[in-house]
């Protein structure tokens, strides 16, 4: 059986998002396919390691080099002498692209496998602060990770095709996999709610604090929460800090941050609001919703990725008089709590066990 060393970034938290949850489902799918004892992990990185100013400075020198995320040359000279009895190298981030670099450099005969969880440019630029004086270095060195990896990596694996067409236009790769977000079937035995949506329905959204999701939840609250009778709940990471920054639009609005299960939330909630304007890759929170059996009503950038029917999940919106009619229209037609169409939609394209051919086609 083929041996196979999974590289990734790791948070030690017990509050996963996005990007941790995909790592996840990426590790269980491999294992399944190569078995447990054929699979190593071998993690770059732990966020929740204090940082010195004298480690926060050598790593702002390394990223000059195109080091990144705690990499260094002894690091990557490690990984690579790792890699040797191994016959994959799966790399979970592209942002390590400089890794594959040093393999092909250094003769590693086996295949080196990279999965995108974004096209990492456009992701780290609405990331950034503007304000950030060392944005545009850090940009460069993200931008050269990534074509490390679509010049050095045997096989290339994205989310969707958006992502594939950008990396195409900007890297000149055409990547040979598209493997669509998925997770692990955590509502399989949950009985289905018979309930109806209240007629104030409760809407959640889900994210933790990061621009997109600032943006989004802070222009929602702006202009559409004040033309419609719900009742709003915002759950995510750090996302208390949005009662410091907009203290005025936030008083009505409950935060629920840094939350370690998310299931009672879920139960509660009526209907997902999603409006993220801005991305890459797909929106996990997408995902979670469909495996809930929810209704959602979200903007295209959260829908992205997603082979469904928006109007049978709740409704696509992306102007604020679109959002108020739906919202409004919900509130005088109650629709029943539990939308069977998203829980199918999820069974069928995005649990573990409906994506699990695709990685085995990649070997």
């Amino acid at each position: 059986m083929a041996k196979l060393l999974f590289i990734h970034y790791k948070k030690s938290r017990n509050i996963l998002e996005g990007g941790e949850q995909c790592t996840n489902r990426n590790r269980s799918a491999l294992a399944k396919i190569v078995g447990e004892n054929n699979l190593t992990s071998y993690h770059i990185h732990e966020d929740n390691e204090k940082k010195s100013l004298f480690t926060m400075l050598g790593s702002g020198i390394l990223s000059i080099f195109n080091y990144y995320y705690g990499l260094s040359p002894r690091r990557v000279k490690k990984i690579v002498a790792m890699a040797q009895g191994y016959d994959y190298v799966f790399i979970d981030r592209s942002v390590f692209g400089i890794i594959a670099k040093a393999l092909k450099k250094n003769g590693y005969k086996g295949k080196i496998i990279t999965f995108f969880h974004n096209v990492e440019v456009p992701y780290f630029r609405a990331k950034l602060s503007h304000n950030w004086l060392a944005r545009l270095l850090l940009l460069g060195c993200i931008d050269k990770n990534d074509k490390y990896s679509c010049e050095y990596s045997d096989k290339l694996i994205v989310l969707n095709e958006r992502d594939r067409n950008e990396i195409k236009t900007r890297y000149g790769r055409i990547a040979e996999s598209v493997i669509p977000i998925s997770l692990a079937d955590k509502c399989q035995n949950k009985p289905q709610s018979q309930e109806m949506t209240s007629d104030k329905p409760l809407c959640m959204f889900l994210g933790s604090y990061f621009p997109p999701n600032n943006e989004g939840i802070i222009w929602f609250a702006k202009n559409v929460l004040p033309h419609v009778s719900i009742r709003m709940k915002i759950v995510g990471k750090g996302m208390s800090q949005l009662r410091n920054d907009e203290p005025e639009l936030m008083k009505d609005i409950e935060i629920a941050s840094d939350v370690p299960n998310l299931e009672p939330f879920f139960e509660e909630a009526d209907i997902m609001v999603l409006p993220i304007f801005s991305g890459s890759g797909m929106k996990v929170k997408t995902c979670e919703s469909l495996m809930h059996g929810k209704n959602i009503i979200g903007t295209s950038e959260a829908f992205e990725g997603y082979d469904i029917e928006t109007e049978k999940v709740g409704g696509k919106c992306n102007t604020a008089e679109e959002f108020i009619a739906l919202l409004n229209d919900f509130a005088k037609n109650p629709r029943p709590k539990f939308n069977e169409y998203s829980r199918n939609a999820f069974l069928k394209n995005y649990s573990e066990d409906a994506v699990i051919e695709k990685f085995r086609e990649i070997f």
